[in-house]
């Protein structure tokens, strides 16, 4: 089973930039679509990003040509960089692995937050 670990979250200026991390442990992450999930207080998890096998990246409409997501099969390491941030972003950030099978794994959650 994979066990995956984010980092990068902080507190920025809106307008800022955050470059998230999620790195994988027990498998490789080749074999997996993965994606960052976000949830803010008071609201459901919600798909902010998945790439697939393949680097296929699709993203939810509200971050779509600001966020990026990537994934480095050689250094187990899946990324989303944040450009240009927004209140509205602010969330616990989750790195997510998903099986051909359909089984998902997630990690602890990274906190972002974009306030003046």
């Amino acid at each position: 089973q994979v066990q995956l670990v984010e980092s990068g979250g902080g507190l920025v200026q809106p307008g800022g930039s955050l470059r998230l991390s999620c790195a994988a442990s027990g498998s490789s992450i080749r074999f997996y679509v993965m994606g960052w999930y976000r949830q803010a207080p008071g609201k459901q998890r919600e798909l902010v990003a998945r790439i697939t096998t393949g680097g296929i990246a699709n993203y939810v409409d509200s971050v779509k040509g600001r966020f990026t997501i990537s994934r480095d099969n050689a250094k187990n390491t899946m990324y989303l960089q944040m450009n240009t941030l927004k209140p509205e972003d602010t969330a616990v950030y989750y790195c997510n692995t998903r099986s051909a099978i359909g089984t998902d794994n997630w990690g602890q959650g990274t906190q972002v937050t974009a306030s003046s």
